[in-house]
């Protein structure tokens, strides 16, 4: 864990340095709102590349972090960067699905089931989404994969029937009609709000990686975690184009250089925070363990349809991304 050590340490660092006197000197300061907690592996990597662009610029540019939904909620801050009432952010693109269903991509139920094969649709699927990011005024600068999503619950759950009629957190289109087609029911709860939700009953389920699990506490209101790698959803740390049009070409060099070394670190960070969370988890309490062959099997009817559903939705772009990541295999 010395990767994940590592970040947290440098978290507390820099969450000290941008409330210090950087921003005071800074000619510019960006606000980058981010909708996971500060201890999350995201956010604790958003803190490092904020610091890095601070010191890299002397100041020219300073961003201030805002983790945990603390300045805009998960759900708006997309919008809030593409109209400019903030400069930067961080969002899970396909929570905007309904939007534009090539933001989902990533969601797809066991198209790319693990990290080397969510880097391969990550390069088919990169071209057409920074040009459909470019048509709403935003340019991406680094995303960051979530280990693999498994299945969380409040009981035993050994198939798709004994998931009936639970209430399931929903995050984004794919998670919805999972629940509909498993006969669950979804409520919409960002992720700043799971604990609460859990705790009250408002919800009693979720699809979701180890490390929500774990930075939320989860196994204070559940007790199953299934390891099912139904996908590896990303976070995408997106500009305002009109203010990246500004910035000059030497703070454009390092932000850059910044953002590539962000991605390469929280590439890592995300696969050994895998292992971890999941150690993290039982330690709490929680079983933790893989799904069973019943549920696996009815798991991936449904993700069939999920599949067939989100092509027809996502038309020849769609096709054309998934076609060029077959193509890889």
């Amino acid at each position: 864990m010395k990767l994940i050590n590592k970040l947290m340490t440098g978290a507390a660092t820099t969450a000290i340095a941008l409330t210090g006197a950087l921003p005071a000197m800074a000619a510019e300061t960006w606000d980058m709102p981010m909708a996971y907690s500060a201890s999350n592996f995201h956010s604790v990597n958003g803190m490092e590349f904020a610091q890095c662009v601070t010191d890299g610029t002397d100041g020219e540019i300073a961003i201030t972090v805002h983790p945990g939904g603390s300045l805009i909620a998960g759900a708006d801050i997309k919008r809030a960067i593409q109209t400019g009432q903030v400069q930067i952010g961080e969002r899970l693109l396909s929570g905007h699905q309904n939007e534009n269903a090539l933001f989902g991509f990533d969601s797809i139920p066991f198209l790319a089931p693990s990290f080397d094969d969510s880097a391969k649709l990550w390069e088919a699927a990169k071209p057409k989404i920074e040009d459909l990011l470019a048509e709403q005024n935003l340019t991406l600068l680094y995303n960051v994969p979530w280990p693999p999503q498994g299945l969380y619950f409040k009981k035993e759950v050994t198939s798709v029937e004994d998931m009936q009629g639970v209430k399931f957190r929903s995050y984004n289109n794919a998670t919805n009609r999972l629940a509909e087609l498993t006969g669950m029911l979804p409520v919409t709860i960002e992720a700043a709000e799971l604990s609460q939700a859990f705790a009250t009953g408002v919800a009693d389920s979720m699809i979701s990686s180890g490390a929500t699990g774990y930075d939320q506490k989860v196994w204070e209101s559940l007790t199953h975690f299934y390891e099912v790698d139904a996908w590896l959803p990303r976070n995408y740390v997106l500009v305002n184009s009109d203010v990246w049009s500004d910035v000059s070409d030497a703070s454009k060099d390092v932000i850059t250089t910044c953002a590539a070394e962000a991605e390469e670190r929280g590439i890592a960070a995300s696969k050994e925070y895998t292992e971890f969370t999941y150690d993290g988890l039982r330690e709490g309490g929680m079983n933790v363990e893989p799904a069973s062959d019943e549920l696996m099997s009815g798991l991936r009817e449904v993700g069939e349809t999920m599949t067939a559903e989100w092509l027809e939705q996502a038309g020849e772009d769609g096709k054309a991304v998934v076609d060029s990541y077959q193509s890889m295999q």
